[in-house]
């Protein structure tokens, strides 16, 4: 796998690991010295802080959906930075509504490679918009989980570590 592979397949298990509220998956994208700047609003600090942090919130919400586009990556050796943009939706309840919530924005990335293995060394993340609105479900019918039961740790388990847990 190239380095360009390897940092755009980190980038893309983040959204996975904030998904399936993958602690272990989301500590492994970063070094473990790792910073992560989210806002003053939201979070600054640690990444194992952050994971924690951000698992613990996406918990307390229905479901939630994140995917990264337009991957921009600059190389330098052992170092690189790379501009990712997201999309976060997530669902909850104002009383008896259904409510999404979409930001929209973008992952500043500074990375490292040590000892072989690419990972974050801090990540600004910039807030482009974002809103909340009121939605009707077309189907009340749910097959993901959010936690490694869900059905598509089964199918990657193929390649991946031993004992069926995908990385």
């Amino acid at each position: 796998m190239t380095d360009r592979e390897a940092i755009t397949d980190l980038i893309y298990r983040y959204c996975r690991a904030v998904d399936r509220l993958d602690h272990e998956l989301g500590y492994s994208i970063w070094h473990e010295d790792g910073t992560a700047d989210y806002g003053e609003a939201v979070y600054q600090g640690s990444v194992h802080g952050f994971v924690d942090f951000v698992c613990e919130q996406h918990g307390k919400t229905l479901g939630h959906s994140h995917q990264v586009t337009n991957i921009i990556l600059t190389l330098d050796g052992d170092r690189a930075a790379s501009e990712s943009y997201h999309i976060a939706a997530l669902r909850i309840m104002r009383g008896e509504q259904l409510h999404e919530i979409c930001v929209r924005g973008r992952y500043l990335d500074r990375w490292s490679k040590r000892n072989g293995r690419w990972g974050i060394d801090h990540r600004v993340t910039i807030r482009d918009f974002d809103d909340i609105r009121p939605v009707t479900p077309l189907s009340n019918e749910v097959r993901s989980r959010r936690d490694r039961d869900d059905p598509s740790y089964a199918v990657l388990a193929i390649a991946n570590e031993p004992g069926g847990r995908p990385r």
